[in-house]
């Protein structure tokens, strides 16, 4: 069995939606175990709203992160980085760098931004910083996936994660091809966490 933990942060739904969908592609792996937490705000109250399906899901504590065989992080970009939400969690995982509780576990990242070249791909590959940081595996998609090569719509998502593009005035919803490309990135994810753990 291994076990694959889907975390996020998300302020307007745009990235929990891509959670959700990594989320399903994991679990379509026979002998993965996936389970959604999030990652509260900063400085501001709580936007999930009581009732609703971000309210149902757990708040992450940065030290359970050793508790995974598989980690995918998801965050809205902030000028091509990630946002400060999810830099503040990471930032209390040095215990667990100190004591080498994430090498050798896989790691990989998706995204949301609200313009089309809105640093998607810089906010992943800065990310990944971390992640090798903390001696992690990484992975990503590769272009046999087709969604990452379909060319007849605007869409998110790169051989470095999934993603997607919010709109400046966040009423964009998530495409189905941005859905298949984050589907893609879970069940890879699981497949490698298996190979190594399971």
């Amino acid at each position: 069995m291994a076990r694959v933990l889907v975390l996020y942060y998300s302020e307007q739904g745009h990235t929990e939606q891509m959670a959700m969908a990594v989320a399903h592609g994991a679990r379509t792996v026979q002998g993965t175990e996936v389970t959604i937490k999030r990652v509260l705000p900063l400085g501001k109250p709580d936007t999930a709203k009581p009732g609703s399906a971000a309210s149902q899901i757990e708040i992450a504590d940065p030290l359970e992160l050793k508790d995974y065989d598989g980690i995918i992080f998801g965050t809205p970009t902030r000028f091509g980085n990630m946002c400060a939400e999810m830099r503040y969690f990471l930032d209390q995982t040095g215990p667990l760098w100190a004591a080498g509780a994430l090498v050798g576990r896989v790691g990989s990242v998706f995204v949301s931004s609200s313009t089309q070249h809105g640093g998607q791909e810089t906010t992943i590959t800065s990310f990944h910083t971390t992640l090798l940081h903390h001696g992690m595996i990484i992975v990503g998609i590769p272009y046999t996936e087709l969604a990452l090569v379909n060319t007849s719509e605007v869409s998110g998502g790169s051989p470095y994660g999934a993603g997607t593009i919010t709109a400046s005035d966040d009423r964009r919803q998530p495409s189905d091809n941005e859905f298949d490309i984050a589907e893609a990135q879970g069940r890879r994810v699981a497949n490698v966490a298996l190979r190594l753990y399971g």
